[in-house]
């Protein structure tokens, strides 16, 4: 399943950096974060509770970029 969430991000940089992330939290599959259009979407793994796995997506993501903000 793929969602996508509204983001809100100060730089490019950062959003690359958020992108790694959530590319590395469990229950991501695969994780796009688009800069441009402050969008990020997510492919949850197969039975992920996406609720469940954004919460740590966003504690991840605030790990490297603690102003970011994930809106679900």
């Amino acid at each position: 399943m793929k969602k996508t969430y509204k983001i809100e991000v100060d730089c490019a940089n950062c959003a690359n950096k958020m992108e790694n992330a959530a590319k590395h939290t469990e229950g991501v599959k695969d994780a796009v974060v688009n800069f441009m259009t402050l969008k990020m979407t997510v492919e949850f793994e197969e039975g992920a509770d996406p609720k469940e796995v954004m919460g740590r997506v966003l504690k991840a993501c605030r790990k490297v970029e603690s102003d970011c903000e994930i809106f679900m």
